[in-house]
């Protein structure tokens, strides 16, 4: 997301944009849609642990075939959406501009992050939570899932309770 970011604020210098009302408020949207392709990516490679994959680069290398596409696709949508806002006229346009160029850019940045740096920092970072025999390690990270998945389960269990003794009771 930093990459993203940082990236942005790139193109915004080399553009000669100024950072306005709607260049942040740019900025705060795609943070909110620059965060996602990344979670997508570690969601996706977890999801091959899960499976049973022991190596991460076969898992990062297998999620991302699964994921490219819909990374790619997603990110072609939002940018259709935002760059023929920045080519409205007038002196409000010149506002609108900087705004549609700036979210296109940021999210065009994580689509590039998303399909070269977040699969190589999963293939680098995380590990699989079983061992060579196929049983779950026992290290703060497999216990701290443990007590987090107990907990959210809890939760919901606890929530539909609640949302059921309503339904029932209109």
């Amino acid at each position: 997301m930093i990459v993203s970011l940082v990236g942005t604020f790139a193109f915004l210098t080399l553009a000669g944009f100024s950072i306005n009302l709607l260049t942040l408020f740019a900025l705060v949207l795609a943070i909110g849609t620059v965060v996602d392709d990344s979670i997508i990516v570690v969601e996706a490679v977890q999801a091959r642990f899960d499976v049973g994959y022991r190596s991460s680069y076969m898992a990062a290398n297998d999620a991302m075939k699964g994921i490219s596409s819909a990374i790619v696709t997603s990110t072609l949508v939002f940018m259709a959406v935002f760059i023929p806002v920045s080519l409205m006229g007038g002196t409000s346009g010149t506002f609108y501009t900087q705004f549609g160029l700036t979210m296109a850019v940021a999210v065009g940045i994580s689509a590039i992050n998303a399909l070269t740096l977040a699969p190589a920092l999963c293939a680098l970072i995380l590990k699989p939570y079983v061992d060579e025999d196929g049983k779950e390690k026992n290290n703060f990270a497999a216990r701290f899932r443990k007590a987090f998945n107990t907990a959210f389960d809890t939760m919901v269990k606890r929530y539909q309770h609640g949302a059921f003794f309503f339904i029932k009771r209109p």
